[in-house]
């Protein structure tokens, strides 16, 4: 067979075998747009929104963000919650003191004031490397819970230094019901998702890439490390920030500095681990095994007669070990996540008919 031949024979395999592909990915996106934003808000009731589908999107969100740090940018943090805390204060003060201000600019506004937060913290990161890197933004978790804690102005001087949203509507309609705060959160998602897309395949986010893969050859072809570097930090926390304020308003409603400890900080590194490092949604995916896995094992327990030798308490201890387990296990097994699982699902399910 001549050059030519073979070639064209290997062009036309690739397009039988990408061409499914792309439509079995955009039938999965159109699926999930549709669930989302179509059968979620007319079908699911007051608990699934509440405390399955509500949590599990914000915190996603909140991986989303940490994920534009560590898997694009390849740099480290371990102080997300306290950038979740300061877009929580930041949205509940807005609302407070400025109450002419519509809720879409309130939470732009507290993402910006993360974001500077997150910038301030960064600077660090211009002068250290590798795991060091998480030193100063594990000090933020710190020097910020101790800020909200210290200074009663953040809570509207309330002794139980509690904060709750004076107000959730947008143009006048009311989001205090369930499907209202879920089409907030909803709709958030995908603004930011769109946003997360976009910046990935910018310059922007191929400098991260770069810096990533090696930033000595990045700095050599001209990319400027220092400004991208902090460009990371500002963004990975103006998403972290708007996750905290829909986290304490529209998932708890109400909230205080012990609600972004440092476990929360773990909870979102561990969905960023589980679900897959530079992936935007496998974010959502590590995300439900957070918020879901409590909830199987209480309701495995009673099923599977244990619940006479094994009590709450252990339950809850048992949780931390199944963490931990799945991410040493996907670790050695799986290094990019339950993300990349389902890529592979997709895959073949493109290229089965193929081999009928």
């Amino acid at each position: 067979m001549s050059a030519s031949k073979l070639a064209g024979a290997v062009h036309f395999g690739a397009t039988l075998s990408h061409g499914p592909l792309l439509s079995v990915r955009r039938a999965a996106i159109l699926i999930a747009l549709i669930a989302v934003y179509g059968v979620i808000p007319i079908l699911g009731n007051d608990y699934w929104l509440n405390s399955l589908i509500i949590p599990t999107i914000v915190m996603g969100l909140a991986g989303l963000g940490l994920n534009l740090l560590m898997g694009y940018a390849g740099l480290m943090s371990l102080g997300s919650a306290a950038f979740m805390a300061t877009g929580a204060f930041a949205t509940f003060n807005l609302l407070l003191r400025l109450p002419f201000l519509p809720l879409p600019v309130v939470l732009l506004l507290s993402g910006l004031i993360a974001g500077l937060g997150g910038l301030i913290f960064g600077l660090p990161s211009l002068r250290i490397r590798g795991f060091y890197l998480s030193a100063p933004t594990l000090g933020a978790q710190f020097f910020l819970t101790w800020l909200f804690q210290t200074y009663h102005w953040f809570s509207n001087n309330s002794m139980s230094l509690v904060i709750s949203a004076p107000r959730l509507e947008i143009f006048g309609y009311d989001l205090s019901s369930s499907r209202g705060r879920y089409l907030l959160v909803a709709v958030t998602a995908g603004f930011l998702l769109l946003l997360a897309h976009a910046i990935i395949r910018s310059r922007i986010g191929r400098d991260w890439m770069a810096i990533r893969d090696m930033e000595v050859a990045a700095s050599v072809t001209g990319v400027p490390i220092a400004r991208r570097k902090l460009q990371a930090y500002v963004v990975s926390s103006v998403f972290l920030g708007i996750a905290g304020a829909l986290w304490a308003f529209a998932y708890l409603g109400t909230a205080d500095s012990n609600t972004f400890s440092l476990d929360k900080s773990f909870q979102v590194l561990f969905i960023v681990l589980i679900g897959g490092s530079a992936s935007l949604f496998g974010n959502f995916i590590g995300a439900a095994f957070i918020v879901l896995t409590p909830i199987v094992l209480d309701i495995l327990v009673p099923v599977l007669g244990l619940d006479n030798y094994i009590d709450q308490g252990s339950i809850a201890n048992i949780e931390p070990i199944i963490f931990g387990a799945l991410i040493i296990f996907l670790l050695i097994k799986e290094p990019d996540g339950l993300a990349s699982l389902f890529s592979r699902t997709i895959r073949a399910l493109s290229i089965w008919p193929l081999r009928r």
